[in-house]
């Protein structure tokens, strides 16, 4: 015990004369870069061409492998999907054993095992690693391309496509790759409907054997293995794989960047907010002089939370939940610089001007030794992390090999991070980062963001949402002679069933199909509302359980979430009793309606009604043809930011005389959920118990 406390207090003292010696007021010296020890793979080459990177690593009882086809990118023009559909029926079974079978033995082994078009990729216990290399190699050479298989795949891509068609950042994504590099170009070529439909089983198992082989192919293998077994199995299970006959592919140059900085503007109606990004063409590969000098700028400009960007726009103004940047690499010269972000409609046009002026700062105003110093602490603490990870070790094996790189690349990777200067980072900012000649491409509602966008001077060409230039839309159109807010209203209610019908309406049931963008999952929801303002709301998941609850009586009422009862504010409660009735336009007074104008709603001309109740102002949608309610749209501040939620509303059948919506699409911000109703009953099978 004696010999404890000495150690004890000698420990204290060494803290204490250590603690006095520091001056805290001078920013210690950066220690030199971590040594970073990468094991150089063994390699070896099949006869068919296919070359095998092998890093032993026993630390874990596991192994990695990652097979990559390396072909050169190349359009897929009329067909354009294919290899998304190929590679989504590969890895589903061989010839030599069925889909569920081979599914049900991967799971059987803990291992994993997925394929993409460009190769694949699995992962298991080192003792279960033969195994899962010959169901590997199986899946490659002998794929199971079935009709069925190939039909399911398709359905899924078009079904796809289809519910993308509202999404402002799909549409962003698509039009950004066209316009920078061109829509015949492989980086700028996007799968539509047509060219879906276009496909048939015939070409995916042509693409398979042109493009799946394996003399363009490599295969890395990290973890605990043996080098001179593990040779032997690649050799017994993959020297089957035929090479193929040789493909010659020419990979164009992509587009020139524009001759000046200009708004490329696509029009989204159903958009509660901007998607933006600033973006130029660039050629940066690897093993440029400039690469670790570009990666660090890019850090300062976007890449991180305390960036310019994020800074800027999130932090001081409050335009967004966040702004980033990002500088691409290829070795064919196309690549791009992007400065992106999504923010409310209110504040496009200033969140086009704050990025630009970030942009041209880090050009023109030497950044500091501070921010110099944090960026490339980050750095370093990213890249040492990530070589925790097996398939960054196999990614970085294939970096060398693929790019023609120095095998001690990554040996010396945070040496040259830390060599950057910041006169390095100006330099190669002028030279990546364009504000003279840069494409910012905006994807909004143009309503509402084009009249302030106008006013930032730069000139605005626009374009459709498949990269075609059109006209400037109209977006606003005359009111004809004698139609008033009032009017529209007694159309919607006369087309919907008249307001006899519907005020004989005291219950409506409705139990829907729930698809929340991005889940795992697919809900059903129960709602149930009587007259005046009872309503109830359920959210169910099969194997899980009720995972949401609302009811409220008419006078108190709860939410409830994952068994967690919470009463409804005083806020909530006043809202809950505020809305009378099922069928809202029933009670709406003339005071509280004002007809805006005719605007474009899905290519079709709606009437927009504001409605103001108080304090509260939302807009309603009614299409000028059918008279029916097509959106809902209201603008709530939630921590402190304003967030937009549309509620789109299609699908009307009758029942029991009065025209329902089987359909809602409600995109609260970049969340995207989807009611579709398959059971409406009106009057029956509700009681006031229901909503207690």
């Amino acid at each position: 015990m004696k010999t404890k406390i000495t150690t004890l207090i000698a420990l204290f003292l060494l803290s204490l004369s250590a603690t006095a010696q520091i001056d805290r007021s001078v920013q210690p010296k950066p220690g030199p870069a971590p040594k970073i020890t990468l094991e150089v793979p063994g390699e070896f080459e099949l006869k068919n061409g296919l070359k095998v990177l092998v890093v032993e690593n026993h630390k874990l009882p596991r192994v990695s492998y990652t097979l990559r086809i390396d072909n050169k990118p190349h359009a897929e023009g009329k067909t354009a999907g294919v290899s998304s559909i190929l590679g989504a029926m590969l890895g589903n079974g061989t010839l030599n054993i069925s889909k569920d079978d081979f599914n049900e033995e991967i799971d059987f082994l803990g291992a994993r095992l997925s394929f993409n078009a460009q190769g694949a990729s699995a992962s298991a216990l080192s003792k279960y690693s033969e195994r899962i290399m010959e169901l590997m190699a199986d899946a490659a050479i002998n794929p199971l391309l079935t009709e069925d298989e190939f039909e399911k795949e398709k359905a899924k891509a078009i079904e796809g496509i289809k519910s993308n068609t509202k999404s402002v950042d799909a549409i962003a994504s698509r039009v950004g790759g066209a316009l920078s590099f061109g829509k015949n170009h492989p980086y700028g070529e996007f799968v539509t409907e047509e060219t879906l439909n276009n496909i048939t089983i015939d070409n995916v198992r042509a693409y398979y054997q042109k493009y799946f082989n394996p003399n363009h192919a490599y295969l890395v293998i990290v973890g605990d293995v043996d080098f001179d077994t593990v040779k032997k199995q690649v050799k017994k299970y993959f020297k089957k794989w035929e090479e193929d006959a040789g493909i010659i592919t020419t990979v164009p140059k992509p587009l020139d960047n524009v001759q000046y900085t200009q708004i490329s503007f696509i029009d989204m109606p159903n958009a509660v907010q901007s998607n933006i990004s600033v973006t130029n063409n660039v050629s940066l590969k690897m093993d440029d002089p400039d690469y670790h000098a570009v990666l660090i700028a890019n850090k300062i400009l976007g890449g991180g939370f305390d960036s310019y960007l994020n800074m800027n726009l999130r932090e001081e103004h409050g335009y967004t939940y966040g702004a980033r940047s990002s500088v691409g690499t290829d070795r064919y010269g196309a690549s791009r610089f992007t400065a992106g972000t999504s923010v409310r409609n209110a504040v496009t046009d200033s969140a086009v001007v704050e990025s630009l002026k970030e942009i041209k700062r880090i050009k023109t105003t030497p950044v500091t030794a501070e921010a110099l110093r944090n960026a490339k602490a980050k750095y370093v603490g990213d890249f040492v992390l990530a070589l925790e990870s097996p398939s960054t070790v196999a990614r970085y094996a294939l970096n060398i090999k693929v790019n023609n790189l120095p095998k001690d690349f990554y040996k010396t990777y945070l040496e040259k991070i830390n060599a950057v200067t910041i006169d390095d980072v100006q330099r190669v900012a002028n030279k990546y980062f364009s504000t003279d000649n840069a494409r910012v491409i905006v994807v909004g509602k143009g309503s509402e963001v084009i009249p302030n966008l106008e006013k930032t001077g730069l000139t605005i060409k626009y374009f459709d949402t498949y990269a075609n230039p059109v006209d400037k839309p109209v977006f606003s159109k005359p009111i004809p002679a004698g139609v008033t807010a009032q009017t529209v209203i007694s159309d919607y209610i006369t087309a919907i069933g008249g307001k006899d019908n519907l005020e004989k309406v005291n219950t409506l049931l409705v139990e829907a199909d729930m698809t929340i963008q991005g889940a795992p999952f697919a809900p059903k929801a129960i709602i149930k509302r009587m007259t005046p303002n009872k309503f109830s709301m359920e959210v169910n998941v099969e194997g899980m359980g009720t995972l949401m609850k609302q009811k409220f009586n008419g006078t108190t009422g709860y939410q409830e979430q994952q068994g967690q009862r919470k009463p409804l504010s005083d806020k909530e409660i006043a809202e809950k009793k505020a809305e009378i009735g099922l069928f809202e336009e029933l009670h709406l007074k003339p005071s509280e309606v004002t007809l805006e104008s005719i605007v474009t709603v899905e290519d079709k001309d709606a009437y927009k009604v504001k409605v103001t109740k108080g304090d509260d102002t939302s807009f309603k949608y009614y299409d000028v043809e059918s008279k029916l309610l097509i959106r809902n749209e209201s603008t709530k501040e939630m921590q402190g930011q304003s967030l937009t939620s549309t509620e789109d509303i299609s699908d009307y059948k009758v029942v029991n005389g009065v025209m329902i919506p089987h359909q809602q699409q409600i995109t609260n911000g970049p969340q995207i959920i989807i009611l579709k109703a398959n059971t409406v009953k009106i009057n029956e099978e509700i009681s006031a118990d229901d909503f207690n």
